[in-house]
């Protein structure tokens, strides 16, 4: 069982930048893949970011491809989304979420993360 906590979400202008983070609990951390996810109101849940469970490799969707920095610390449980150059449709809850192994190129369907956490808040404002 792994637990998940998001923090560092907030107000933020147009172009500014915030960091995101999740500790996980547990002594499996890097067994792991590591996904971010977010969800805008009345819209679905899409996936923003994924890392391996090594962090050697990343995956990102191409609207925030460039903007994005997903990285991991396995010595401390925690994976991090640095978010630069903030666009209003930002704006959305933002979830992080772990595999029960390693899926890869698969890194964007949500069925495949068996752990979630509750999500902390992003607000873009133009």
């Amino acid at each position: 069982q792994v637990q998940l906590v998001e923090s560092g979400g907030g107000v933020v202008q147009a172009g500014g930048s915030l960091r995101l983070s999740c500790a996980a609990s547990g002594r499996t951390f890097s067994s792991h893949d590591m996904g971010w996810f977010r969800q805008a109101p009345g819209k679905e849940r899409e996936s923003v970011a994924a890392i391996s469970r090594s962090g050697v490799t990343t995956y990102y969707a191409d609207s925030v491809k460039g903007r994005f920095t997903i990285s991991r610390d396995n010595a401390k449980n925690t994976v991090y989304l640095q978010m630069n150059s903030l666009k209003p449709e930002d704006t959305a809850i933002y979830y992080c979420a772990a595999t029960q192994g390693a899926i890869g190129a698969r890194w964007s369907r949500r069925d495949l993360y068996s752990y979630w956490g509750q999500g902390t808040q992003v607000t873009v404002s133009s």
